[in-house]
């Protein structure tokens, strides 16, 4: 009895693990530009950003590395996952403010 108490108590702390949610990270639209302008993930892992326009205006959060593209109205967030990702460097930037939004997302593994 006790093996398979031990055998579905280890299933299900492995089903538990495996939704989980994943870490957040939150990125500031103000001025037309991002805040931070460089963040830091862990590689292999799937990440949410949680992406706050404070300005009025809209701005769309863009990355062709990332392929991802997410109009954000102003005074108004979205949510965007993405990864797992490889470590690299990963640009991104604002479709209306280029010149100004510019940021990029920086994968480490966890012993760099």
């Amino acid at each position: 009895m006790m093996k398979y108490l031990f055998t579905f108590t280890s299933i299900l702390l492995i089903s538990f693990n495996s939704y989980a949610a994943p870490p957040t990270f939150e990125i500031i639209i103000k001025d037309h530009l991002f805040y931070p302008d460089e963040l830091v993930i862990p590689a292999n892992t799937k990440v949410k950003l949680l992406v706050k326009n404070q300005d009025v205006t809209p701005e769309e959060f863009e990355s062709y590395e990332l392929n991802r593209e997410k109009v954000i109205p102003g005074k108004t967030q979205a949510i965007i996952f993405v990864g797992p990702l490889a470590p690299g460097v990963y640009p991104f930037f604002g479709e209306f403010f280029p010149k100004t939004a510019q940021g990029k997302i920086i994968v480490k593994d966890g012993g760099e």
